[in-house]
């Protein structure tokens, strides 16, 4: 994290014994939180503040943590989001993933596993906004695949000249497959590699971000050509895949 510079976290959750234990934790970290037990405010605040990383219950009173989910990201397309769910709520995991939520972790957790995942998606914030404020570079990194152009600098995608709008987590993604065309990355890998941890079961996480990823650049997500399954084993870029978009 840049020096000088306090990370800034919203919770949600109306359970006063959580929302103290996130609190306590995010402040050893020097990071400044913001709590909200109610979903309605805690949606309010979301849009009208300015943070670096959403942390939302599931089971709020007044909206809850999936309908905040699904609004934000609309609204707020770079906003990481990290959603809480019970043990058991398997269902709610994968529809906070599907409604673009980044991360999420499940109650009971651990505090080494709480901030490992905070400390990832801070990370991944933090790069986005310097790549959006970063005007001194005269490079701009970009990957060209055909009609594929994907501008690491900016966080910008263009697909047959069209923009495609990603959340930073599914730009991650196919920037990291896209640099490496044709390789085969397990689920696992990929969960070290763009998420920035290591945690068997967590596969939903990869594997609703890939289907939100295909449902905006194929022109069929249920007969994918670019993202491709390789079964058994994981994913790949195939560029030849973008070839059959033009």
């Amino acid at each position: 994290m840049d020096a000088g510079m306090r990370e800034s976290v919203l919770i949600v959750e109306d359970d006063a014994d959580i929302a103290e234990l996130l609190r306590v934790n995010l402040a050893e970290l020097g990071i400044d939180t913001v709590a909200a037990v109610d979903g309605a405010e805690g949606y309010r605040l979301a849009l009208e503040c300015d943070f670096n990383l959403l942390i939302l219950d599931v089971t709020l009173p007044g909206m809850n943590g999936l309908d905040i989910c699904r609004e934000v990201r609309e609204r707020k397309p770079h906003l990481a989001i990290m959603i809480i769910t019970s043990k058991n709520s398997e269902l709610d995991r994968v529809l906070g993933l599907e409604l673009g939520a980044d991360d999420y972790i499940t109650k009971p957790f651990s505090v080494r596993e709480l901030r490992a995942r905070v400390r990832a998606q801070l990370r991944k914030a933090q790069i986005v906004r310097k790549l959006h404020s970063d005007a001194d570079s005269p490079e701009e990194p970009k990957l060209v695949i055909g009609s594929l152009r994907i501008n690491q600098k900016y966080h910008q995608v263009l697909l047959n000249e069209q923009a495609v709008d990603l959340t930073a987590t599914e730009f991650d993604l196919l920037f990291y497959l896209a640099s490496h065309p044709n390789q085969v990355f397990s689920r696992n890998q990929l969960l070290d590699s763009v998420w920035g941890y290591h945690h068997s079961g967590y596969e939903h996480t990869v594997n609703s971000h890939i289907n939100r990823l295909r449902a905006k650049i194929e022109r069929d997500a249920t007969s994918p050509q670019i993202v491709q399954t390789v079964w058994g084993v994981g994913y790949k870029f195939s560029p030849k895949g973008v070839d059959l978009l033009v």
